[in-house]
């Protein structure tokens, strides 16, 4: 198996407090993984040590087999990095930032120029290409924070928190630029605390807490961990909710809850309980306007694992 990235046994502490405790890392070739966890939880650890911006105190790192620490001029070449924060110099223009970054790594001038008209254009900063950076938008600076990473054409790219802070439109579009860098061949390493991200995007999802992994897998393996199935029914006339009650119970012998106004959930082992419950309420003629078998969601996983949610108050890096 290729990994463009591992991580294995990772610890890292500063003073008395251990934002690492001996975890393990690693992703295929052209994939996203997925790091989720609280603030403090050490996913922005973790991403500064395979950013060869961190030592470890333990524990061994590798991005395309090359060590973070003992080739770390190299490895730094190979990645890009958007942290939570933009870091791009705002008194000068997107076009002359990035334009910098190319000269940085060595690419000329005019060379620079172009990959940098190149990058505005895909993230559609073209037309503010020339004005200062302090002047964009929340959501114009992450966008061209992102692009400065990818202007020396990185293999493995590390994302923390790319979308913290921008509404949801802008982290729709911000979803469509990683699912283009994976199309593109490249890895992606995604910290996140949404939950709906981590599932939208990974192919793989870490979930740490505490310094530590405390699950691992897709996303629909995951899932499982939280339990079977969930029939969820919105009827059409909220008088037919104690019909619609009486239905899940009869057929999955669970009784119904109910999670929000006019909706009824009832967890199931299996989908055949679904095609009865449909079957039920068409011969009982209650119309409804919602009717779905789901999993889990990850946050419900997250909350199973942990007993919290994601929006700890922070405790370590």
């Amino acid at each position: 198996m290729s990994y463009a990235f591992q991580a294995e046994g990772l610890v890292k502490r500063f003073g008395a407090t251990t934002a690492l405790a001996g975890i393990d890392l690693a992703a295929e070739e052209g994939t996203v993984l997925g790091v989720l966890g609280p603030n403090g939880a050490g996913k922005t650890t973790a991403v500064r040590i395979l950013a060869t911006l961190l030592r470890p105190d333990e524990g061994r790192a590798t991005v395309k087999g090359l060590d973070v620490v003992k080739d770390a001029a190299k490895v730094r070449r190979l990645v890009g990095l958007t942290g939570q924060y933009a870091s791009v110099d705002e008194d000068l223009t997107g076009l002359q930032n990035l334009t910098l970054i190319g000269e940085l790594l060595d690419l000329r001038r005019a060379d620079a120029k172009v990959r940098a008209a190149e990058l505005l254009e895909w993230f559609d900063l073209t037309d503010a290409g020339r004005r200062q950076a302090k002047t964009y938008s929340g959501g114009m600076r992450r966008r061209l924070d992102l692009a400065a990473s990818l202007v020396g054409n990185p293999g493995v790219i590390y994302l923390d928190e790319p979308t913290t802070g921008l509404d949801p439109a802008k982290r729709e579009d911000m979803w469509g630029v990683v699912r283009s860098l994976v199309g593109n061949g490249s890895t992606v390493l995604l910290t996140t605390q949404y939950l709906e991200e981590a599932d939208a995007l990974a192919d793989d999802i870490c979930v740490i807490d505490h310094g530590k992994v405390i699950a691992h897998g897709t996303p629909a393996q995951l899932k499982h961990l939280a339990g079977g199935q969930t029939i969820e029914v919105r009827p059409t006339d909220p008088a037919d909710l104690p019909a619609v009650s009486g239905v899940l119970s009869g057929v999955t012998g669970h009784e119904a809850e109910s999670p929000r106004r006019g909706v009824l959930t009832v967890p199931v082992e299996d989908e055949r309980a679904f095609t009865a419950v449909v079957r039920r309420l068409d011969e009982a003629g209650i119309g409804v306007l919602e009717l779905s078998l789901r999993l889990p969601s990850l946050d419900e996983v997250f909350f199973t694992l942990t007993g919290h949610t994601t929006r700890k108050e922070e405790v370590a890096a």
